[in-house]
């Protein structure tokens, strides 16, 4: 997202001297995305952010796919995947293509005694149950219920839970995550039409300083493995930065609906974009109000892209059988559309409470194993009449 913000203290220039109260150097960093010609942020270090006393090993986190090429709708029961203590184990892949991880998880462990790093993928964590702080070395940002937090690739980050009862989705792009292109003007600021601006961004708004040496543990996701860094220093030893590079926070609950006479298209849903997939919010709406407008989205072919619906809370219309937690795969090639009376239900309703989270992927999404024992084998029956 093109929009500047600076945290805590920095030089009047870049790439100038920076001296601490001691006389000695503030250590700069490029935080920059596709080269030296994306988006960008500069950071100043108390100590040398480079120094690595060891790496202790590694171990694999690549998806176990049990279905390639698949042509079949699934249902999954994603509160059926099992509360595990551990941030990164709780994380289960159950969908991926070369592009994008849809993954489900459900920490317990109110923190972790390591940080994270993912050096290959934008994260896109969406919060369904809990609260907390999102703590890294680009600042903090408390998060509750319908948050989305979406981490730049190679942000060092902890995830700290009030509670125990945590339920995450969340989308792993190996494409970089941006606000759709057809809200923003060409200066980047969002426009009137846009179904948010950028007040409701949040941005961080606390820094941590550590300025501590010592034995600090780095897990490293790379290339589908977790590598177990050592570092010298603290990650979070950051005086300041500024730039347009930086982790930062929207609520579904602050997505504005558009709405219109007769049924609106799904793009008009759309909360995030990449040149590989879209995110879009589903979110308590009016119903159209032609006097013979259907509410019910009318039955539409996935031609070019598999459709995959997340259902948080609230009525879901046109599906017959859902409840918060589940997960809809709509495969590309064929026609979907809502459940035998879903139609006939819909026609002189008002409005809709529901909330879901919807991510269309241009290439074909690969099943998991871990996706399977989730899942309800059925579900493609389920528009028989």
């Amino acid at each position: 997202m093109p929009f500047y913000h600076s945290l805590g203290t920095i030089p009047p220039k870049r790439h100038t001297i920076f001296k601490k109260p001691d006389g000695n150097l503030y250590y700069e960093q490029l935080f920059g995305t596709i080269g030296f010609d994306g988006m960008s942020t500069n950071m100043y270090h108390c100590h040398r952010p480079t120094q690595v006393k060891e790496i202790k090993g590694s171990y694999s986190v690549a998806p176990k796919i049990a279905i390639a090429n698949n042509i079949k709708s699934y249902r999954f029961h994603g509160f059926k995947v099992q509360p595990e203590k551990d941030y990164l184990q709780s994380r289960k892949n159950v969908l991926t293509n070369s592009d994008v991880s849809i993954i489900l998880a459900a920490p317990q462990n109110p923190t972790t005694d390591y940080f994270y790093k993912n050096t290959d993928a934008d994260e896109l964590i969406f919060i369904h149950k809990g609260s907390g702080k999102f703590r890294s070395h680009l600042g903090n940002i408390d998060f509750k219920y319908g948050d989305y937090i979406l981490i730049p690739r190679g942000t060092i980050y902890k995830l700290d839970f009030d509670t125990k009862d945590n339920r995450l989705f969340i989308v792993e792009s190996r494409r970089p995550i941006y606000t759709p292109k057809r809200y923003r003007n060409w200066f980047g600021q969002l426009l009137e039409h846009s179904p948010f601006c950028e007040r409701d961004l949040r941005a961080p708004n606390e820094l941590e300083t550590n300025d501590e040496k010592g034995d600090f543990l780095i897990k490293v996701k790379k290339q589908d493995e977790i590598f177990d860094m050592i570092y010298a220093t603290h990650p979070f030893d950051v005086v300041g930065y500024d730039g347009f590079n930086f982790p930062y926070a929207f609520s579904i609950h602050d997505f504005e609906p558009i709405t219109g006479r007769v049924h609106q298209p799904p793009p008009v849903h759309q909360t995030f974009e990449t040149d590989a997939f879209v995110v879009c919010s589903f979110v308590p709406r009016l119903y159209d109000y032609h006097p013979q407008a259907i509410p019910a989205p009318y039955n539409h072919s996935n031609i070019d892209s598999d459709e995959v619906l997340y259902y948080v809370d609230g009525d879901f219309m046109s599906r017959n059988d859902i409840d918060a937690g589940h997960i809809s795969l709509h495969p590309a090639g064929i026609p979907h559309g809502p459940h035998p009376g879903a139609v006939e239900r819909s026609i002189g309703q008002t409005k809709t409470d529901e909330l879901a989270v919807m991510v269309d992927t241009f290439k074909p999404l690969m099943v998991t194993q871990e996706a399977m024992e989730i899942a309800d084998e059925s579900y493609h029956k389920s528009w028989l009449e």
